[in-house]
């Protein structure tokens, strides 16, 4: 016989057990593989069939963030207006000798102009004649101080200051007058010295009103009087300012943010510059014309490869269109055109539109009728474009002119809203190398944004001229007082 003691039998409940618990391992093993293979299969029909992210959910905040970036103000870094008198201040008496000013130019030019010959007048005691405006520049605009300004808030607002009058009184119309073309950017000593001319005149005529006064080493008080005067006391006409704020309503109608782009492609600013790059034969020889025919323009022949490899030239539309797309904003941007008549029209005008179609002008937001009191006036239409820009969300000048720098310098005033200065000088090499098929204008954000990282508006003190540089070509390159008043104007108290 066998011994079997040492060999033992389960129980036939324990033995089905046993092999009952690694098949139900299998089938859970199975279901589950199942389910991974359902679930990534299902994410790959989505991703295919709407080219989108399972997590869809998650898109519109990425993209909300990216358009926030896109129309963020620059921090302000807690600076702020400041434009109050010091306690060194004191009012001056009343004078009895008056100053006629003869404002030049458009109406920028004129404006900070103005805001110049206050401060002047400030310094050299004089009582303010409300200047006349110029009538025979390009525009041709017959408009009168009061048809563009608010006269009384001008004269009642400055009355601490300067004593403002309408006109010279009747008595001192025939007496003569010192006509002085006052020097450019002239010191405080320059004028302490004018004073001099009241010992032989009652009257003082200023032929030219523009760049009169120096934009650095001023008394604190004088700065603050010129941001006063520009940025408070010259006001626009209430006609100018009901109407600018129709304008600004409907835009925000249309589109909850706006980008304002002065486009200075127009035909007085191509003829002085000799920029003709994009234009045709014909129309470089019309702009030649014209530039020969206008005789206080004094560089009659130029070089308009140079003066585009130098950045001296207004970007065309067709580039403003490549800048904008390449900063990332999108085809559907709203972008009101900030200019006088385009040079070219459509034909020039319609390389920006094919890329940017949603854009509109005062004539497309404003009726013949609330236009038809503006007509044939230039500077007060360019009001009305004044009033946009600096209620826009983003200013984007296509040149550095005396709009673009006024403009800039309110928005700096008013908080440091965004606005956007193109690099023109560099900018105009990369569209040469796209031109000549050395670069895709799909790889253009990248270098377009690293070249205006710093371009976009925020805190900085005014530019004091170029290095190495000295004497009175110093002055005519330093940074415009009204392009920048930082910090004089703009301070952390």
């Amino acid at each position: 016989m066998v011994n079997r003691r040492g060999h033992h039998h389960l129980p036939l409940s324990r033995q089905r057990k046993s092999s009952f618990f690694p098949i139900t391992l299998y089938v859970i093993l199975i279901f589950s593989l199942s389910i991974f293979t359902f679930l990534l299969y299902s994410r790959d029909v989505l991703e295919e069939d709407n080219k989108v992210p399972l997590l869809r959910v998650e898109k519109p905040k990425i993209s909300k963030l990216l358009d926030d970036q896109l129309w963020q103000t620059p921090s302000s870094l807690g600076l702020r207006q400041c434009v109050k008198r010091t306690s060194r201040y004191r009012a001056k008496p009343v004078s009895d000798h008056y100053m006629t000013v003869k404002s030049n130019g458009g109406l920028n030019q004129m404006r900070t102009g103005i805001a110049d010959m206050v401060a002047v007048a400030r310094i050299m005691n004089a009582t303010l004649v409300i200047p006349q405006l110029d009538k025979s520049s390009f525009w041709q605009d017959s408009s009168t101080f009061s048809n563009i300004f608010d006269e009384t808030h001008f004269i009642k607002s400055l009355e601490k200051d300067v004593r403002i009058v309408k006109e010279l009184p009747k008595e001192l119309e025939s007496l003569p007058r010192a006509r002085k073309h006052f020097t450019s950017w002239g010191s405080l000593g320059y004028y302490e010295e004018m004073t001099t001319l009241w010992k032989e005149y009652q009257i003082i005529h200023v032929a030219k009103s523009d760049s009169r006064l120096a934009n650095n080493d001023l008394p604190l008080d004088i700065q603050r009087l010129r941001c006063r005067a520009l940025y408070h006391a010259l006001r626009f006409s209430p006609s100018i300012e009901s109407l600018g704020k129709k304008l600004v309503e409907r835009l925000r109608s249309r589109a909850q943010r706006y980008i304002a782009l002065h486009l200075r492609y127009e035909k007085d600013m191509l003829s002085f510059t000799g920029c003709t790059y994009g234009l045709t034969d014909a129309e470089s020889e019309e702009l030649r014309t014209m530039r020969e025919k206008t005789s206080h323009w004094k560089v009659k022949n130029i070089n308009p490869t140079e003066q585009r490899d130098a950045g001296l030239c207004p970007l065309t539309p067709k580039e403003v269109g490549i800048f904008l797309k390449a900063l990332g904003y999108p085809p559907s941007t709203l972008i009101y055109i900030a200019a006088g008549e385009i040079y070219g029209g459509d034909s020039h005008l319609s390389e920006l539109t094919s890329r940017f179609p949603n854009i509109v002008s005062k004539e497309m937001l404003a009726t013949t009728e609330e236009l038809k009191e503006f007509s044939n006036h230039a500077s007060q239409t360019a009001a009305l474009d004044y009033i946009i820009s600096i209620e826009s969300d983003i200013f984007v000048p296509s040149h550095s002119g005396n709009m673009a720098r006024a403009v800039e310098g309110h928005r700096r005033f008013l908080g440091h809203r965004k606005t956007i200065t193109p690099d023109r000088k560099n900018l105009v090499q990369l569209f040469d190398q796209m031109e000549a098929g050395q670069l895709e204008e799909s790889f253009l954000s990248l270098p377009v944004m690293q070249l205006h990282r710093q371009r976009f508006g925020g805190p900085r003190r005014r530019g004091s001229g170029p290095p190495g540089i000295k004497g009175r070509v110093r002055l005519r390159l330093e940074e415009s007082f009204y392009q920048n008043p930082y910090p004089e104007c703009i301070c952390k108290s």
